[in-house]
C-alpha cells in the first residue's frame, strides 16, 4: 500500500519535471520568433534615425510623408519638407524610413 503512494508522488514529480521543460521551450521559441526580431528592427529603426540627412525621404509617426531639410541633433528636432514651401518640426524619435523610396532603390540595384 505504501508503494502505491510512493509510485504516485514520482509520477507527479516527472509530470511537473515535464511541465517545466515545455514552458521554458515555449519562451524560447516566442523569444526567437517574436522577440529577437523585434528588437532587430528595433536597432535599424534607431540607426536609420541616427544617420538622418538633409534630403532623406521619411514618413513621420502619424504618416506624413515628406523630405528632410534640417535636423538639429540638440534638440533633436527634424524639420520635414512636406509640399513646396510647408516646412514642419518633428521629434526625431517619429521620423522613420520611408519605405516606397527604399523599394525604388532596391528595384533599380536589382535591374
Amino acid at each position: 500500500m505504501n508503494t502505491s503512494i510512493l509510485l504516485a508522488a514520482q509520477q507527479q514529480g516527472g509530470g511537473m519535471g515535464t511541465f517545466l521543460i515545455m514552458m521554458i521551450a515555449i519562451f524560447v521559441i516566442m523569444w526567437f520568433f517574436m522577440i529577437r526580431p523585434q528588437q532587430k528592427r528595433q536597432k535599424e529603426i534607431r540607426k536609420f534615425q541616427n544617420s538622418l540627412q538633409d534630403g532623406t525621404k521619411v514618413v513621420t509617426g502619424g504618416g506624413i510623408y515628406g523630405v528632410v531639410k534640417k535636423v538639429d541633433l540638440a534638440t533633436n528636432i527634424v524639420e520635414v519638407e512636406v509640399a513646396k514651401g510647408v516646412v514642419i518640426s518633428v521629434d526625431k524619435n517619429y521620423v522613420f524610413a520611408d519605405v516606397a523610396s527604399n523599394m525604388g532603390a532596391a528595384n533599380a540595384q536589382a535591374k
